[in-house]
């Protein structure tokens, strides 16, 4: 029980972490909305599990991209190009997430309005 202890507290540590960053919680709202828009639709289970891993997806991109740019700021803040073309695909990679959720968002709207 304490290896397992030990190996998830710093994972929760960083869950905690992660959701005190304004985007990561921005992300979190919108996936409660998700949720709360899901419940008044009365989804069902396959459009659940898609609001679900759409939700975690984009929410896990965003701890991504968070981490990258703290990384990329602790190794400079000076401008670098290098530097910027690594958080620009960051954030390009949420921006993906983000838009193939909202895909499957109005999928699953069509077929309940």
């Amino acid at each position: 029980m304490n290896a397992l202890k030990k190996k998830f507290l710093p994972t929760f540590r960083g869950v905690k972490v992660g959701l005190g960053h304004r985007s990561v919680l921005i992300q979190c709202i919108l996936g409660g909305m998700a949720v709360i828009a899901g419940l008044i639709m009365k989804l069902d289970s396959v459009e659940w599990l898609a609001v679900i891993i759409c939700i975690g997806c984009v929410i896990t991109a965003e701890m991504m991209n968070t981490a990258i740019e703290w990384l990329c700021d602790l190794y400079s803040t000076k401008k670098d190009e290098r530097i910027r073309n690594i958080k620009d695909v960051a954030g390009a990679a949420v921006l993906i997430s983000a838009m193939a959720a909202l895909a499957c968002a109005v999928v699953i709207l069509i077929r309940h309005i």
